[in-house]
């Protein structure tokens, strides 16, 4: 139960936030329909992705959408759980050797990044070599996700923004058919409801999924390092202990393990 709620932690905080919402509407005597206006609904939802478009291109918007879909059901290891696996790795290595591990795959094939590391140190590349290509795929990592999150952000300010066009225009609408009382409640609704749907997007929707990405990207790149660390240190055929107090030196305090203590 608890892993089912901390791989859908994100889902159900925003379902649960809008749920709040519309529990607060019915409890108020109002209904659904009446917070639900075309006109205002169009301004800020296609303006806010309208305008986003135009800040990035086209593949950063579809990539973005990838790695957005995989931030709401992220289900990352466990910090000391790979540190544990990262050592167990190391020491059948120093136990069997580099070609023994092929008979070990178990103990990799959890983690592709990790995998690769293995293969590589297994078919004879340098170990500095293998550092400096891990590396360079976590730098790629967290360029990815940057982009990703910049976009997550530049939606959440511009929706508001887009809110408050929709405002005015309700406004200037309402005042131009006063004469006409109505076409007032429309007109109102439109200003009201704009405001609305824009604070809804920023700040129920697009600020929680940045925020979420860029804490999904930071554990990621740990393990990742962790595992960089792994893959250099079998290459190296160093002691399995020292490796132990290089991944307890990356770890917080309360993720650090004791494997040979």
């Amino acid at each position: 139960m608890k892993s089912i709620v901390r791989e859908f932690s994100t889902l159900i905080g925003i379902l649960l936030a809008f749920f709040f919402i519309i529990i607060s509407i019915h409890i108020g005597g109002g209904t659904l329909k009446s917070f639900f206006d075309l006109p205002a609904a169009l301004i800020v939802i296609g303006g806010t992705y309208a305008l986003t478009a135009a800040c990035f291109s086209i593949p950063e918007l579809l990539n973005a959408q990838k790695v957005i879909g995989k931030t709401i059901f992220y289900h990352g290891e466990d910090l000391s759980t790979a540190a544990k696996k990262a050592l167990e790795l190391a020491e059948a290595a120093r136990k069997k050797g580099l070609l023994g591990l092929q008979s070990q795959t178990g103990l990799f094939k959890h983690n592709n990044f990790l995998e690769r590391g293995v293969n590589m140190i297994v078919d004879g590349t340098p170990h500095e070599e293998v550092e400096r290509i891990m590396l360079q795929e976590i730098g790629a990592m967290v360029d990815r996700h940057l982009r990703s999150s910049s976009i997550l952000r530049k939606s959440a300010e511009i929706s508001p923004a887009m809110g408050l066009i929709a405002t005015l225009i309700g406004l200037i609408q309402m005042l131009g058919a006063l004469s006409d009382p109505s076409t007032i409640g429309a007109a109102m609704a439109v200003a009201l409801l704009g405001t609305f749907y824009g604070a809804a997007l920023s700040y129920m929707l697009f600020q929680p999924l940045a925020t979420k990405l860029e804490r999904n990207s930071k554990q990621e790149v740990l393990i990742m390092r962790m595992y960089t660390k792994t893959a250099t240190s079998i290459g190296k055929k160093e002691n399995p202990r020292r490796l132990e107090i290089l991944l307890n030196s990356i770890l917080p305090p309360a993720k650090r393990v004791k494997y040979f203590l």
